[in-house]
């Protein structure tokens, strides 16, 4: 599994954002260990309390684990993973809080260590630990079988669709999500050989290319927000240059915009809104069903939880009234019958409460199922949906061609790229 780790302070505001049900749509608190509070923003606010008596300024370390997306990985191995981190860097024993979430038809995990040492009020030092992390991500790709990613194979091969947060926030404020945007600048240089058909591939795609502020090669889309071309590719400055030119010889951002202002907006606003109104329409009705489906597996883990407990309760009884008082239990204890009877109920303590989680292990693995076939229908629609809008530019591309007294592309490099695809596919 992918391991992201950070060390960081915010002791509230990361408790807030484990919490948050709004984004995932079932959030489990796991554990919370070595705290005196049974909440989770009460033991990170802990965590953060002992450490405004050291010096030290990042008191938690935080990290997120990351299945397969076609795996049904158990919490057993969440948890050895998670001892694995621990003891490569040095946190065995350290207070932690481990919590689940639930999103799009996956299961994650987050894990939150105090660095504070409570005895000699001191920080655990965190050097290399995101080579640690690594490590530990490598051997639980290969013990438990899982392909494993060719990033964490070779650095140099990591993909570089690969987005950043601020990658995201940035796609997020213009509505498209951040790695259809880079895949779309990629296909761009893909399907190009020069500056002008590169040009003419962004536009397809809503992108227009521009000089940056700091006199890089950009892409400024539809909205007005610029990309970074190397960033995007993930290629060096030099290579760019080499098909593109200097950008220099670009108009500027501001250019860029006033020209889609000028030939572009006016003209497609209509068209673009009666297709995003569709496509919120579509996606409105499927997120009613992902809201219901939440709610209704949410209830089902209530009920076997309460199912459970009651269980457990009764067994309890049961295995109490196993022994005998007053003379009979007092021979019972002389004649070794009690202790076999205590060891008896040890071992049948420890068969339920694995019975128990096999139990709910059972309907989590299902109710992922259900998720994940749910989000299968959402990202067709988006698809669907985002293919349109494509289309879209596409034809405003070939309009400004016209009215440049240019001949228009009889086939867009997009359908070429689908039709390559599908070819791939088949």
């Amino acid at each position: 599994m992918i391991l992201k780790g950070s060390q960081r302070s915010g002791a509230k505001q990361l408790g807030l954002h484990l919490l948050k049900t709004d984004e995932n749509e079932h959030v489990e608190l796991h554990e919370i260990r070595g705290f005196v509070s049974d909440d989770v923003i009460g033991a990170l606010r802990e965590a953060e309390a002992i450490a405004k008596g050291t010096k030290c300024r990042q008191y938690l370390f935080s990290v997120s684990l990351n299945p397969p997306q076609t795996e049904n990985v158990r919490i057993e191995t969440f948890e050895q993973a998670i001892r694995s981190i621990e003891e490569r860097n040095g946190l065995t024993d350290q207070p932690r809080v481990i919590i689940f979430h639930e999103k799009e038809g996956r299961r994650h995990a987050h894990a939150v260590w105090s660095r504070i040492d409570a005895e000699t009020m001191t920080a655990k030092p965190m050097s290399f630990y995101k080579n640690k992390l690594q490590e530990v991500s490598r051997q639980l790709y290969l013990e438990n079988g899982w392909k494993m990613p060719r990033g964490l194979v070779d650095s140099k091969e990591r993909d570089p669709r690969n987005f950043s947060l601020a990658d995201w926030q940035q796609a997020k404020r213009i509505g498209q999500h951040a790695g259809e945007l880079k895949e779309s600048i990629q296909e761009a240089w893909a399907i190009s050989d020069s500056k002008a058909t590169f040009s003419h591939a962004l536009e397809e795609r809503g992108l227009y290319l521009a000089r940056g502020d700091r006199r890089g090669h950009v892409a400024v889309t539809f909205e007005g927000e610029a990309i970074s071309i190397p960033r995007a590719t993930g290629r060096k400055a030099r290579e760019i240059k080499a098909r593109l030119g200097e950008p220099k010889d670009l108009r500027s951002i501001e250019e860029a915009r006033r020209r889609i202002a000028k030939d572009i907006l006016p003209r497609m606003r209509d068209h673009l809104k009666e297709a995003r109104s569709k496509a919120k329409a579509e996606l409105s009705a499927l997120n009613a069903r992902r809201q219901a489906m939440a709610k209704a597996h949410a209830n089902e883990r209530a009920k076997l939880d309460a199912g459970q407990k009651s269980r457990i309760e009764q067994e309890a009884r049961n295995r109490a009234e196993r022994f005998r008082k007053g003379m009979r239990g007092i021979w019972d204890r002389l004649t070794g019958k009690r202790a076999q009877l205590e060891k008896q109920n040890q071992l049948e303590v420890l068969w339920a409460l694995q019975r128990d989680r096999e139990q709910r292990h059972a309907l989590v693995a299902a109710q992922l199922k259900d998720r994940q076939r749910l989000q299968t229908d959402i990202k067709a629609v988006r698809s669907k949906h985002a293919r349109a809008l494509r289309e879209l530019h596409f034809d405003t591309a070939n309009y400004r061609l016209m009215k440049r007294g240019e001949v228009p592309k009889p086939k867009s490099a997009f359908d070429r790229l689908e039709a390559m695809r599908d070819k791939s596919h088949s």
